[in-house]
């Protein structure tokens, strides 16, 4: 393959008089590569080397997911209740510590946060995972939403959640201590 394409080309071959050296220079007349790869190369596992589709961005992001229908509704619901209820509450519980947040919708930006693993916390429990150290981050996290001037919020558990035990009590102690709380079972 390769003898045909020197076969093809014109050989130019010109002397750099000034500098006594000779430079040899292959000229392609028939338009080989011009740039641009005729057949992408695609690697082992099916994956085109270096870009995607649409070729903006290397093949290891995420492509973002494209809807099925894109002519879909989207309900007056959908659109406005990150604006309706801005301040979503976050809780998480491990076995060592538990953490919780509250966080704008909208600017994704976090107003209050409260855990047993911050100093003045962890020196006050005896325990940093049980129920009293739960009581305690929901009662620390109300005061500072009050100061940041958040009233209201809304709590999803996620799939893997219940809402009892621990997680009830956090948001029951920022019910308590006069946060309201608006908690979405699905």
């Amino acid at each position: 393959m390769l003898k045909n394409i020197f076969s093809n080309t014109w050989m130019n071959v010109f002397f750099a008089s000034e500098y006594r050296k000779r430079a040899v220079s292959f000229v392609f007349r028939n338009n080989f590569h011009d740039g641009q790869v005729l057949s992408a190369p695609r690697s082992f596992f099916g994956v085109e080397d270096f870009v995607d589709d649409d070729n903006s961005r290397p093949y290891t992001y995420k492509k973002e997911k494209k809807s099925k229908n894109p002519q879909k509704h989207v309900s007056f619901k959908q659109r406005t209740i990150a604006y309706m209820e801005p301040f979503s509450l976050d809780v998480f519980i491990s076995k060592r510590f538990v953490s919780a947040s509250l966080t704008h919708r909208v600017t994704c930006k976090q107003v209050a946060v409260a855990g047993t693993n911050s100093k003045d916390v962890k020196a006050a429990l005896s325990s940093r995972s049980d129920i009293p150290a739960c009581l305690a981050v929901g009662r620390i996290l109300a005061e500072r939403a009050r100061e940041a001037d958040v009233y209201t919020c809304t709590y999803t558990p996620r799939d893997t959640d219940k809402f009892e035990g621990k997680i009830r009590a956090v948001v029951q102690s920022l019910i308590d201590n006069g946060i309201d709380v608006k908690v979405y079972l699905d």
